[in-house]
């Protein structure tokens, strides 16, 4: 993927000659799914956070149309397990509030759908009486594990060994 440059001065060219790995042809693209996580040629979040929306809101409608005589522990339980997995969510940093703001509206709608709530429900009530953590709970999270996993990571440590070696930090 060829990324593009936020400086307009530092453009070298728009247009590409084709790649070949032997005898086959490297397409260019505009974005693709690597792991789950949609990257983009501009480096943003925002289709990954837009790719996340969907989801949301494809599964709730799943689970809900499947599973609405169930009691609420075991709605808390299938939400809980299908629908909050935002396990890429740690690895989200250039997108705008709006895009995330996008998300949250979506998480707090799946929430009171899910549950049989109405519209006009009070958001923090329908939290306390479901169990469910607040949107940005399920961030802070996301982003304390990701840290966790990171620094007790083998990889991590080999990094930081070498580049203190090599005096750079």
């Amino acid at each position: 993927m060829v990324y593009k440059t936020k400086l307009r001065a530092k453009v070298v060219a728009d247009i590409f000659p084709q790649f070949s790995l032997g005898t086959n042809l490297v397409q260019f693209v505009k974005e693709f799914k690597y792991l789950g996580h949609m990257i983009t040629d501009n480096l943003t979040d925002y289709a990954d956070i837009q790719r996340e929306v969907h989801n949301l809101f494809v599964r709730t409608n799943i689970l809900r149309r499947r599973f609405y005589k169930c009691s609420m522990a075991v709605k808390c339980v299938l939400f809980k397990t299908y629908c909050i997995c935002l396990y890429n969510a740690a690895l989200w940093s250039m997108y705008n509030k709006g895009s995330l703001r996008k998300l949250s509206s979506c998480y707090n709608k799946c929430v009171k759908l899910f549950f049989g709530f109405k519209r006009i429900d009070s958001l923090s009530g329908v939290l306390v009486e479901t169990g469910m953590p607040s949107f940005n709970t399920l961030m802070h999270n996301s982003h304390i594990i990701f840290s966790k996993c990171w620094n007790t990571c083998s990889l991590h440590n080999n990094i930081v060994s070498h580049l203190a070696a090599f005096n750079c930090i």
